[in-house]
């Protein structure tokens, strides 16, 4: 199945519907995730992510800037997920043998 082209330049949406820059796999909550996460330019996304150009790291970005709310809610559901995989997993067979050492607290 093919992508489908939006009205950014470099921005389509992959075959279950996720925006993602164009010639690439990479969605566009990745980048947006690495701005939230480091405060990255996007000339430091530029060097963090050679096979991106800028003009695919601002394209990104406008959609972003375009769809904040969604994708602000996609991440914090994403987060939320992994938070209750975490809590449901519980201390690691590791973590515990190095609490009862008193190597960690």
């Amino acid at each position: 199945m093919s992508n489908t082209k939006t009205e950014y330049k470099y921005i389509e949406f992959n075959e279950n519907n996720v925006p993602i820059i164009a010639g690439t796999r990479m969605k566009v909550i990745e980048l947006v995730t690495s701005v939230k996460a480091y405060g990255w330019s996007p000339e430091e996304l530029s060097f963090q992510y050679p096979h991106l150009t800028l003009g695919q790291i601002y394209s990104a970005l406008a959609y972003y800037s375009d769809y904040r709310e969604e994708i602000d809610a996609e991440i914090e559901k994403n987060y939320q997920q992994a938070e209750q995989q975490r809590i449901e997993a519980g201390e690691s067979p590791f973590a515990a043998r190095m609490r009862s050492e008193g190597l960690i607290t």
